[in-house]
């Protein structure tokens, strides 16, 4: 803590010899962030330019590109002033925007994945009804939804572990994540069980619905000759980035609270994936 500004300061301690790598991490995750930065940029310019993809499929893909230039924005310029750091530190206000920031975009997400099932299953199962029930005011309520819920889930944990005294300054990892909750004084069983309830409707709910929808459209699509193979390049990429996004968020959320001790080599490697691989993978959307 530094008391003449009356700061406190927290410690990522998950860093693999940062002092001797630190311009090769530099290099490779500037490239990676410029490469999420203006492909993502460029495909939603593409979107808006192009009135023909005014569609409410491409509106919820560059709404999942949206999301992923905002989680990236919020984890790599703080990750790559670390690796030129002599010490990596946050402050525990900026700790707990960074912890928010993420979580209420990685549940905007599956509720994003959730609607798109939806749509794909409307377009295909119901294609005659799909202009009637797929209308603008039907996306934008989506959109709304799978935005503001989110903040409003995440917002609670956060404003109160603002109040909550932190006894440890010290996190295992490269980024502020739900073992945030380990720096408190005194562990809250309440924090504990409504993490486990917002997991449950922002994590569990929606995968069910969206493994509930696809079952559907392979079950109809199984009739239809001409269907099938429309159906398995539609489910297809979606499937994949639910399944890998589950389980970092899966990892993410349980590990911490079942107090698992991985090397720190293995904690790297999960953290990078969470921040490399998932926002390239979103734009699988677009094959």
């Amino acid at each position: 803590m530094d008391n003449r500004l009356n700061v406190t300061y927290i410690t990522f301690g998950g860093h693999v010899e940062v002092h001797r790598y630190r311009y090769l991490y530099f290099v490779i995750m500037f490239t990676v962030y410029i490469l999420i930065i203006s492909s993502n940029f460029t495909i939603v310019s593409i979107i808006v330019i192009h009135k023909s993809l005014h569609e409410p499929m491409y509106i919820f893909i560059a709404a999942l590109l949206i999301n992923s230039v905002l989680f990236s924005t919020a984890i790599y310029p703080k990750l790559l002033i670390d690796f030129l750091s002599e010490k990596q530190i946050i402050s525990y206000p900026a700790c707990l925007f960074q912890w928010f920031i993420n979580y209420s975009l990685g549940a905007s997400e599956f509720f994003l994945l959730s609607v798109m099932a939806y749509d794909r299953y409307v377009s295909i199962c119901n294609p005659l009804q799909y202009s009637t029930i797929m209308r603008k005011t039907t996306v934008n309520m989506f959109l709304i939804f799978a935005w503001v819920l989110p903040v409003c889930e995440v917002s609670v944990p956060m404003l109160l572990s603002a109040k909550k005294e932190i006894c440890k300054f010290h996190l295992k990892g490269i980024l502020c994540n739900s073992t945030v909750h380990k720096l408190h004084c005194v562990s809250s069983r309440l924090l504990n069980i409504y993490g486990l309830v917002v997991l449950a409707s922002a994590v569990l709910l929606p995968v069910l619905f969206i493994l509930f929808t696809y079952t559907r459209i392979l079950v109809i699509s199984y009739r239809c000759k001409g269907v099938r193979r429309k159906a398995a390049q539609t489910c297809l990429p979606h499937l994949l980035v639910l399944i890998n996004y589950s389980c970092f968020i899966a990892y993410d959320v349980l590990i911490p609270r079942l107090e698992v001790d991985f090397p720190k080599i293995v904690r790297l490697i999960m953290a990078l994936q969470m921040i490399i691989y998932h926002p390239l993978l979103i734009q699988s959307f677009m094959d």
